[in-house]
């Protein structure tokens, strides 16, 4: 069953709110590449993880939020999601997302920076048009200001640390929150205020959304190793290759021997230089104390679950705790 379904959650509603922000746009000439690029991206569909999210914190409010507004905040989430996507696969150089060609490989760079920085700006202009009413408002600004602003910040952050073998865990997880859990924190507190759900309910989704996240995100960086070249849709370990230095290698990096072979690797290093230590990598400890600290923020996620039990969406919660546990991403 798809996740929208055991949420009862109608995406077609956020897919249809996408296009008429692009489709409506004044702005934007008829034939421009940058709205039929856009176009083109939300009708090539997507799991939508991020507007569920919203609407699902929406369930845990004291008052049920008004639709249009609602639907509004769901497909905003997706903009972002979408538009840091693309400015992911253009540092990353991918060439397949989806199993379907990359944004900057269909165009090019240029162009596909403008559509993620037009998706980015758009979002904003169409959310403060419903930033009339107080409590509304303080929702819109933490999805406009926090999620875009730390979403750039981890990119940032992945940037200036290729290749960085000195980089603490701390850094990872930082970079990490960013890139990764913060959105889909923000998502889950904004629907819970919208819906003006106690405080202390809104925080304890966020922290449910920051663990799922971060799990999320380490699962990624797992599947980079594990999963073949036809499911990824980029070579194997080619997060180490494009010089990211994520959580399987921090803990390899700790072996002493297979530490100099990683820290031997750099930008010039040969495919199959960075093939010898990606299988090292693959075989080594490093990959169950990386699924460990994954449980773990699972873990964390249950726990929350629990404490929100009085919710009947708590069933909900349930529902995406064990898509994020037992799928394949």
């Amino acid at each position: 069953m798809k996740l929208s379904d055991a949420l009862h959650i109608d995406v077609d509603r956020i897919d249809k709110e996408m296009i008429d922000l692009v489709r409506y746009d004044r702005d934007l000439p008829v034939f421009s590449v940058v709205k039929r690029s856009v176009l083109d991206l939300i009708q090539a569909g997507g799991k939508r993880l991020r507007p569920m999210l919203v609407i699902v914190g929406s369930r845990f409010g004291t008052r049920e939020p008004e639709a249009k507004r609602l639907v509004r905040l769901a497909a905003a989430a997706e903009f972002v999601h979408a538009a840091s996507l693309i400015h992911d696969d253009i540092i990353d150089g991918a060439e397949r997302r989806r199993q379907q060609p990359t944004l900057h490989t269909k165009t090019n760079n240029y162009t596909a920076t403008h559509v993620a920085n037009y998706m980015m700006a758009r979002i904003v202009e169409a959310l403060f048009e419903y930033s009339d009413k107080e409590e509304q408002g303080s929702a819109l600004q933490d999805l406009i200001s926090a999620a875009p602003s730390r979403l750039c910040l981890g990119e940032y952050q992945q940037l200036n640390t290729r290749f960085d073998y000195d980089i603490r865990l701390e850094t990872y997880l930082e970079k990490t929150m960013n890139k990764t859990a913060l959105l889909m924190a923000t998502c889950l507190q904004v629907g819970a205020r919208t819906a003006e759900s106690d405080e202390w309910v809104s925080n304890k989704l966020y922290a449910f959304g920051r663990a799922v996240g971060m799990s999320f995100q380490i699962k990624d960086d797992l599947l980079d190793f594990e999963q073949s070249e036809g499911k990824l849709g980029k070579p194997v370990g080619a997060d180490l290759m494009n010089g990211q230095v994520t959580l399987p290698v921090i803990y390899a990096l700790r072996e002493e021997q297979l530490g100099d072979q990683i820290r031997a690797l750099h930008e010039g290093s040969s495919v199959e230089e960075f093939q010898f230590v990606i299988d090292q990598i693959r075989s080594s400890p490093a990959m169950d104390q990386a699924k460990e600290l994954s449980h773990r923020y699972m873990h964390e996620a249950w726990e929350l679950i629990e404490d929100l039990r009085e919710f009947k969406a708590s069933q909900d919660l349930e529902t995406i705790w064990h898509y994020f546990n037992d799928r394949d991403f």
